[in-house]
């Protein structure tokens, strides 16, 4: 059974050479966050290991708006964010009408390496447009404004 803290506790992670990053927040203690393993190339190429907590909140931000590259690819539905500088990928967004949902590479967070699940490997081929997005807003956390 997941801890879930009464607040939600903030974990910062950068890129690095820390032009890019995000602010995640969750109730969920380290130790119980879902940590994901997409099969998909970009995913595989890049290592990403992701998370997300729909009860949480996620803020991406840039220090030097410039190196942060959005790039699409396969059937364009999320933004994947990657630091011109370094080539960290930090995490991706999508949008579902008005609100935004992200999830974060966890790789990034060096700090809580140790204390993270194994990750679950996860296969979306057989997904398409439509039944990612409802995936992706199920599952996603918001982005904070």
């Amino acid at each position: 059974m997941a801890t879930r803290t009464t607040s939600l506790q903030s974990h910062e992670g950068r890129c690095h050479c820390g032009a890019i990053g995000f602010v995640y927040r969750t109730a969920l203690a380290p130790e119980d966050w879902p940590i994901r393993a997409c099969q998909c190339a970009f995913c595989r190429l890049h290592a990403g290991l992701t998370t997300s907590d729909p009860a949480g909140s996620l803020l991406f931000f840039a220090d030097e708006p410039e190196a942060l590259n959005r790039y699409e690819f396969g059937l364009k539905t999320a933004d994947f964010l990657i630091c011109r500088n370094c080539g960290a990928y930090v995490g991706a967004t999508t949008r579902a009408g008005t609100t935004r949902f992200g999830i974060i590479n966890v790789r990034v967070l060096h700090s809580l390496a140790g204390l993270l699940r194994n990750p679950e490997l996860m296969n979306y081929d057989s997904q398409d447009a439509s039944e990612r997005q409802a995936r992706r807003e199920l599952r996603w956390t918001p982005l904070s404004a």
